[in-house]
């Protein structure tokens, strides 16, 4: 990946060491320490538990930079700004101005492009097609057909239609004994759609942060509607890579029903289970392409450049 510079700086976990003087951002982490100029950092975002000097908030907020508090899991707490510094507002006027076809049509055809992949992907892992007859053209068609749609409902539909289709196909790559069969609404009563739940959660979450750091309105979507939207639309390209390759493969070569407990309400994944899916996550869950996204969406907005998704 080239090398981008965003303009807002994370830190997440535990245990980080904070530091700045009037010119440097100074971050101790895991016997690692990183500099970055004051002048390049204009939103600092701090999720979990770290330590952090009061000088770091003083030095940033005379330059008009931003410091944004979390949960370890991306629960927003606090914003600290310099008084009378709204960004946001300017921002957020931007996202109710944009036209969001351009947008909503890059968000579509690229989550059918990388569910495309996976599937191919999948297929070649269990050594079969996974297609039934017809549908890796309905896919093909409707990834073509997407740019002619001129209606936003048009998108929604092809975007859901898509989805829909591609957990059931992605079903056919694993034993049916996990009882999974489709995506479907929490609580969920089968191993797979659990760990896919914990996994969108997770994306979910690493997505926030840059997000808040561009100054964006979290609750006007692109494709979606209301609180989140925002995240969600972002996030639905990279699910296929960075989520659903693990779960799938979790569920092919390591599930077995002693590994979780099905219920009349819910599914509970046991510990070890969960250690596993973790911290395969934690590796296939790249931030920084998380970051490119907001940064090209932010950019588009701003500056009129081409949104590009990376999938």
């Amino acid at each position: 990946m080239e090398d981008l510079h965003f303009p807002w700086q994370i830190v997440a976990g535990f245990g980080g060491h904070i530091k700045a003087t009037s010119t440097t951002l100074v971050i101790q982490k895991k016997g690692v320490t990183k500099e970055y100029p004051l002048s390049e950092v204009s939103h600092l975002l701090v999720a979990g538990g770290h330590n952090i000097h009061t000088s770091v908030i003083s030095h940033l907020l005379r330059k008009g930079s931003m410091v944004s508090f979390f949960d370890a899991d991306g629960t927003p707490l606090a914003v600290l700004r310099p008084f009378g510094f709204r960004p946001d507002e300017e921002m957020r006027a931007l996202q109710m101005r944009s036209p969001g076809h351009k947008a909503a049509l890059e968000i579509v055809t690229s989550s059918i492009k990388s569910r495309l992949m996976m599937i191919e992907k999948a297929g070649e892992e269990v050594g079969k097609t996974l297609f039934y007859e017809g549908e890796g053209e309905l896919f093909c068609n409707m990834l073509d057909d997407a740019e002619y749609l001129i209606k936003m409902a048009e998108l929604r539909r092809i975007q859901k239609l898509t989805a829909d289709m591609y957990y059931e196909i992605m079903s056919r790559s694993i034993s049916p004994v996990h009882g999974f069969k489709r995506r479907t609404k929490r609580p969920h009563n089968d191993p797979v759609n659990s760990m896919l739940s914990i996994g969108y959660s997770m994306l979910f979450g690493n997505c926030f942060l840059p997000l808040t750091g561009a100054n964006l309105d979290l609750d006007i979507g692109i494709l979606r509607e209301g609180e989140r939207s925002l995240v969600m639309d972002l996030i639905d390209p990279l699910k296929s890579r960075m989520i659903d390759s693990v779960v799938f493969s979790i569920a092919r070569e390591y599930l077995s029903p002693g590994d979780y407990e099905t219920g009349t309400k819910r599914c509970h994944l046991n510990d070890s289970l969960m250690d596993i899916l973790t911290e395969a996550l934690h590796k296939s869950i790249i931030q920084k392409e998380i970051e490119k996204n907001v940064l090209s969406y932010r950019d588009f907005l701003s500056k009129g450049q081409n949104f590009m998704m990376s999938y």
